[in-house]
């Protein structure tokens, strides 16, 4: 009786793994760079949610003429005039805030002096209506003081802001709410000194 001999043929093992190529590795690690390059460009550049968008619409000497989104409610408008406020005694450095410099000849500081209006109504803030306001044009004087949604006023280490167009010197006006008013060297309050918070990364 002979033995049936069973085959030597083992099964096969695992199969080793072929390494990457070079040139794959090259590409993946590019696409993975430019992901991380593109998603922290979007979170480092996403709009401050804390303060309403807004816009420099245009600059006359001092005078420095905003507008926001239509709707845009005074308690939003009270937290952009808490940012001023705030850029005011920390850094009196408003150009972060895309406004230009009101006093560049100044060595002290070139935003020693200024006045920010706040609109609603971006016509408000055409450079020609501006121009015409600065030569009190009778015609635009009334109505564009009626359609200031806010100010913030700077002069040296005075400051003041409020909802409503700017009091008039010596008059006190039911149109306006004055927020704060004293020196930038005083303390902040904690409403102006913590925004609220955001968490958004959206950069919309």
């Amino acid at each position: 009786m002979h033995e049936q001999v069973s085959s030597s043929t083992s099964p096969a093992g695992p199969k080793a793994k072929k390494p990457l190529d070079t040139v794959v590795k090259l590409a993946l690690t590019v696409f993975v760079g430019s992901f991380a390059l593109i998603w922290g460009g979007m979170y480092l550049s996403r709009p401050d949610r804390s303060i309403p968008p807004y816009s420099v619409g245009s600059q006359n000497g001092q005078l420095v003429a905003t507008h926001v989104p239509p709707g845009t409610t005074d308690h939003q408008i009270e937290t952009l005039l808490n940012r001023f406020r705030k850029v005011g005694h920390q850094t009196h450095d408003f150009g972060p805030m895309k406004i230009r410099p009101t006093t560049p000849d100044d060595a002290g500081s070139r935003y020693r002096r200024m006045l920010i209006y706040v609109f609603d109504d971006d016509g408000w803030t055409d450079p020609e209506m501006l121009a015409k306001y600065v030569a009190k044009d009778a015609t635009v004087a009334n109505e564009f003081d009626k359609s200031v949604r806010g100010y913030y006023l700077l002069q040296d280490q005075e400051e003041e802001g409020g909802i409503g167009p700017l009091p008039k010197t010596g008059e006190l006006s039911a149109a306006t709410r004055v927020l704060f008013k004293g020196r930038v060297t005083d303390p902040l309050p904690v409403e102006a000194e913590s925004p609220e918070k955001d968490n958004s990364i959206s950069p919309l």
